[in-house]
């Protein structure tokens, strides 16, 4: 039952990665966090729908 699991993760390409000293990291993970740091920047800016109307 697992054979085909093991068999299908030895499929996977080698990814690109960038490394800068002693700092690497792959594209795929480096672009995950930086559309995390975008939407964070993005929930301080953004007001909240309604937020003006409370008194």
């Amino acid at each position: 039952m697992t054979g085909w699991l093991v068999e299908g993760a030895g499929t996977v390409g080698v990814g690109t990665y960038f490394g800068w000293d002693g700092f690497t990291i792959q594209s795929g993970n480096l672009i995950v966090i930086l559309v995390m740091i975008i939407l964070f920047v993005l929930a301080l800016i953004v007001p909240f729908p309604g937020g003006k109307r409370r008194k």
